[in-house]
This record gives C-alpha cells, sequence and structure tokens, in this order.
C-alpha cells in the first residue's frame, strides 16, 4: 500500500516535506504539467504508481485524490480530504476562476501569491509562510492556469464518496475561508484543527498524527 501525497496550489509536491519525513514510503507526485483536467492527472498518477494506495489531497490535491477513486476505487484503501469540498464548483466559484485566470496571465506566479497568501495563512511572517512563499513562486504561470481550469472543471464527486466502502476523512482549519468541517460529506468522519487551508503545513505534527491513526484503520 502506498500513501499518496497530492499537493495544493499555487505550491508543489515539496510542500510535503513534514509528512515525507513522517510516512518514510510516501510518494508526492507533481501535479503541474499533466494537462489541464483532473481526469487526465488521475490517469497519469494511475499509471506511475502500481497497486493499493492511500490518497491524501490537499484542496486541489484532494480534488485529484477524488478523480482517483472514481477511476479505479478497488485501487483507493482510504481517502483523505483537506481542504477539498466533493461538490463541483457553483457557477459563482467558476466566475472567480476566471478572475484568478487573468491575474496569473497578467502577473504570474507572484500575482497568484500575493492574492492567495491572505487566504491560505493568518497574518505575519513566519518560516511557513516564507517557505510556502518560494514554492509558490518556483511555479511557472501557464502551468499554474492549467491547474486553474482543471479544478475549475472537476466534475461533481459526491456520488462518487457516497459509494466508496472504505474510509474517508474530511479534514479542514477552523479558519479557512474556503472549505469548513460542517461541508463535510454525510457519514464521513471530519476533523478540524486550529489553522487556515493547510493544517499539514501549519500543524504538521497533529496532522500526521490524525494521518498515522486513519492510516493503521485502513
Amino acid at each position: 500500500m502506498t500513501v499518496l501525497l497530492l499537493h495544493a496550489l499555487p505550491l508543489d509536491e515539496r510542500m510535503w516535506e513534514p509528512q515525507r519525513a513522517a510516512f518514510g514510503d510516501a510518494v508526492a507526485p507533481r501535479l503541474y504539467g499533466r494537462g489541464a483536467s483532473m481526469e487526465g492527472w488521475a490517469r497519469s498518477i494511475l499509471a506511475e504508481v502500481e497497486g493499493e494506495i492511500v490518497a491524501v489531497g490537499a484542496s486541489m490535491g484532494g480534488y485529484c485524490a477524488l478523480e482517483l477513486v472514481r477511476q479505479a476505487p478497488e485501487r483507493v484503501r482510504g481517502l483523505v480530504l483537506a481542504g477539498a469540498r466533493v461538490e463541483a464548483d457553483s457557477p459563482e466559484r467558476r466566475e472567480r476562476r476566471a478572475k484568478t485566470l487573468e491575474l496569473i496571465r497578467a502577473g504570474g506566479a507572484e500575482a497568484l501569491w500575493e492574492d492567495m497568501r491572505p487566504k491560505l495563512f493568518p497574518p505575519g511572517e513566519t518560516e511557513v509562510v516564507a517557505f510556502a512563499r518560494g514554492l509558490a513562486l518556483d511555479q511557472r504561470p501557464e502551468e499554474l492556469a492549467a491547474a486553474v481550469e482543471a479544478i475549475r472543471d472537476r466534475r461533481d464527486s459526491t456520488e462518487v464518496v457516497a459509494r466508496f466502502e472504505r474510509p474517508v476523512l474530511f479534514v479542514a482549519g477552523r479558519d479557512d475561508p474556503f472549505v469548513s468541517q460542517a461541508e463535510a460529506p454525510p457519514l464521513v468522519e471530519a476533523r478540524a484543527f486550529d489553522t487556515g487551508h493547510l493544517p499539514s503545513l501549519e500543524r504538521p505534527e497533529e496532522f500526521n498524527a490524525v494521518v498515522a491513526e486513519f492510516l493503521a484503520r485502513v
């Protein structure tokens, strides 16, 4: 069984360093560069990783994890969604994605980071924020834009989760402006952290303990 760590926008696979240290055999693929659809991302990852997996997805990575379940439920032993809702984008959210695309095309990775930073972390400069900023500014604008398109156009996964017969854990930060614990699907275990959108970075030890306990049950 492989623990598969799927990263958030606008970061990359290096965001999982605190988890790679805790789960040494985990795999953290780069999601950018796989096209502009979650379907294509999931097909690509399923071809790269053999055997059964536990998919741990943060935000954008959670949407890819849901597509993995849709395409190959027999291979997914468990699913952790951190800051990722199961529904498709509403019309209002799609409009916001369009504005994000305009922002990226006009100002690149730095403009996207400046827009997202106050939504991802509490105010103040910390080592975690500096680390995240470095990752965000490393990204190519065209790959960020393709990722936003993939998020915008993802399919609704409500029924995918409802039909999934293996454990699902829904994680959210109490100060997350995007997703709340109350949005957990029915009958799905939910946990809240005293963080913003990325508990795996803000509270890595707590997050790792929760994931380790989940892994012991799948």
